[in-house]
């Protein structure tokens, strides 16, 4: 771990300023003044470590008051970013701004790569008010996508247009954003790119040492059933109630969810009504999703929207065969009878059907595990990072 402070005491001599900004649910008070160490993860660490390998002195920013003095696993400088995930919090994007463009101010920064909408719009409008050189923005999953809400389609996607004229680099995550980014117009000489994601560790995934009875066992689930797992959010987008009515339609088929949120209770409820409360298990935050991946036989993931599902590579990574809805972003992961099944995000019937056919064919679970194996390498964090490279190297040196 590396101290805050210690960076800024020290200095790093005349080296050019980098920012990478993005965004987080709002923290409470106690979040706030929380002193614990800051931990980058991949989506924060592969560009950081990027821009450090460049020559860069790196400014991150991070949802902290204070965050002198706290320690890091990158040698960088945190700043308090204020960027959280509304856009509607005027006042808290308000403060993000004035903080950003002190930053800009009191530092010689010619990088700013910002993520996420909100992180977008503050860091791209600050940059080119302040004169920043160079403007990177990631969309990790663009808000108009298809069938999005038509405010989405039309007001959102009008936003990112305009603020695609002040970018040199956009990188997009899943195919179905980068074909419509080709009509963006970006600054002068500016370029859309397509990335595998933020990276995920799939040497992890692999051979994890898991004791399937102690994991199972208390839930009810005996050696001869068939375990389909979901983790994320309990919310409206992650559409559980279509995963649920679909194992209530198939025999012997138990499904583990990993995740808190607000639709608890209602799906609780629904399980209930059709009497599959005994093979839905709710477990809550988990900390221990690679063992139950590794004892789990089938990934279920019916969302409404994703950018690219970090969930769905890490159970690629655990060769489970995948049932995932008919969205961009799973589409690039997963087609029909190749590393699993695609179905139509409303269809529970559809998934039942594909649930059925694997949790009956374990051959067919083995072979579409072994593809999805292969094809995920293609994610893993030092692929990412590899390409990453190489556009900052194009965007940065010109």
């Amino acid at each position: 771990m590396v101290k805050n402070a210690d960076i800024n005491k020290r200095g790093v001599g005349n080296l050019r300023g980098y920012v990478f900004i993005g965004n987080s649910s709002k923290p409470n008070e106690s979040q706030q003044k929380s002193r614990e160490d800051i931990i980058l993860q991949n989506v924060t660490l592969i560009p950081c470590s990027v821009a450090l390998e460049m020559g860069y002195k790196v400014f991150v920013g991070v949802n902290r008051g204070n965050p002198e003095g706290l320690n890091c696993n990158l040698p960088v400088t945190l700043y308090d970013s204020h960027t959280y995930r509304s856009l509607l919090d005027i006042k808290s994007n308000l403060i993000a701004f004035k903080n950003l463009k002190r930053l800009i101010k009191q530092n010689d920064i010619e990088v700013i790569h910002c993520n996420s909408p909100v992180g977008g719009l503050v860091g791209r409008i600050c940059c080119k008010i302040c004169g920043v050189k160079k403007i990177i923005y990631t969309a990790h999953g663009f808000h108009f996508y298809k069938g999005a809400p038509l405010f989405n389609r039309t007001i959102i996607k009008l936003a990112e247009k305009i603020m695609a004229r002040f970018t040199d680099a956009l990188i997009v995550i899943n195919n179905e954003d980068f074909e419509v980014s080709k009509s963006f117009k970006l600054k002068k000489g500016g370029k859309v790119y397509l990335l595998n994601g933020v990276g995920i560790s799939c040497d992890e995934f692999l051979n994890v040492n898991a004791d399937k009875s102690a994991l199972l066992k208390p839930l009810g689930i005996s050696e001869n059933d068939v375990v389909c797992i979901s983790m994320g959010d309990l919310n409206d987008n992650k559409n559980y109630q279509t995963a649920i009515k679909a194992v209530a339609k198939c025999q012997r088929l138990h499904y583990l969810i990993c995740g808190v949120g607000e639709r608890e209770e209602s799906l609780k409820a629904l399980c209930r009504e059709l009497d599959v409360s005994d093979r839905v298990h709710f477990l809550g935050y988990r900390s221990d999703v690679k063992e139950l991946l590794a004892v789990s036989d089938i990934f279920l993931l019916s969302s409404f929207r994703e950018g690219l599902s970090r969930s769905a590579m890490e159970a690629m990574a655990s060769a489970l065969p995948c049932v995932v809805s008919d969205i961009r972003g799973n589409v690039d992961l997963i087609q029909n009878d190749e590393g699993g099944f695609v179905c139509k995000a409303t269809d529970d019937s559809a998934f039942a059907e594909a649930l059925n056919k694997l949790a009956s064919d374990e051959k067919l679970r083995q072979r579409c595990g072994k593809r999805n194996l292969e094809k995920v390498k293609d994610y893993d964090k030092d692929k990412v990072k590899i390409a990453l490279q190489k556009i900052y190297s194009e965007v940065l040196s010109s």
